[in-house]
């Protein structure tokens, strides 16, 4: 495994059937959706459901609870803290540290990670990053985002995108997953928006379909030059102590090095 998860599989928690084929697909995580997913109606159904599954434990599987202020969070969080197949909180539409703190000293430490869906979020993307030690990681909700801000071309949220990288570097946290690609039958649009994401800086992507995996974690592994390079560089830093040139005429320092090692643990899969 890479240090951090590349693939973040949603499943609709009103879809037990759905939920125990998506636990077997192969993907890092896998996201119970209690929110966007499942209809109003069926929101205690849904919950019941996760409960019931996630009452014995189950490695790498979070739920998505519904927003702070909507009607079904208290009862979300009540439901699912205690479970031991409940490995991370997803926190909805977060605009404010407040809210992901009042969540932490509700949930005794279990694992959060706030999504960014608003103008205001993105605002205080740093605030929010650093909010509690429960908080493990930010990322976007680009569709309500998109809507919030009101914008048409995918370029429009670059400036957002890069502010939530930035926010999780500044706060010691991991970097970002990208937000899903709605369209499951587009792989080729999805390979190129994850190779736009990794250049942003974003690690791993969310996924709503598991044919959308292979491509995802082919998208963000480092390729075999990535791999020789690094391993080139860390090679040199093994010989020789502080900054140097390689043979190929490229100046290596302390932070070149720090990345080369970081791209080589991050190819160690199992």
């Amino acid at each position: 495994m890479t240090p951090y998860p590349l693939t973040w599989l949603y499943v609709p928690g009103d879809r037990p059937q759905v939920v125990a084929k998506a636990l077997v697909a192969g993907a890092d995580v896998v996201v119970i959706d209690l929110e966007d997913a499942v209809a109003p109606g069926r929101k205690e159904y849904a919950r019941a459901a996760t409960a019931e599954l996630l009452s014995e434990p189950r490695p790498g599987v979070h739920v998505r609870v519904n927003a702070p202020d909507s009607p079904w969070a208290a009862d979300d969080l009540k439901a699912l803290t205690p479970l031991p197949g409940v490995s991370g909180l997803r926190l909805p539409k977060v605009t404010s540290a407040e809210e992901v703190a009042a969540v932490a000293e509700s949930t005794g430490g279990l694992p959060l990670f706030a999504l960014l869906e608003t103008a205001l979020g993105i605002e205080r993307a740093f605030s929010i990053a650093s909010a509690h030690p429960a908080l493990r990681g930010i990322s976007l909700g680009e569709a309500d985002l998109r809507a919030d801000l009101g914008v048409r071309e995918d370029a429009g949220l670059d400036w957002s995108r890069s502010r939530v990288v930035v926010a999780a570097r500044a706060a010691g946290l991991a970097p970002p997953p990208q937000s899903v690609h709605p369209d499951i039958r587009d792989l080729e649009g999805l390979a190129a928006s994850c190779a736009h994401g990794r250049a942003l800086g974003f690690l791993g992507r969310a996924a709503i379909h598991p044919r959308q995996l292979p491509v995802i974690e082919r998208a963000f592994l480092p390729t075999d030059r990535e791999l020789e390079e690094a391993e080139t560089i860390v090679e040199a830093a093994v010989r020789e102590e502080g900054a140097q040139a390689l043979p190929c005429g490229r100046f290596v320092d302390a932070a070149i090095v720090a990345a080369a090692r970081r791209t080589l643990t991050s190819a160690r899969r199992t």
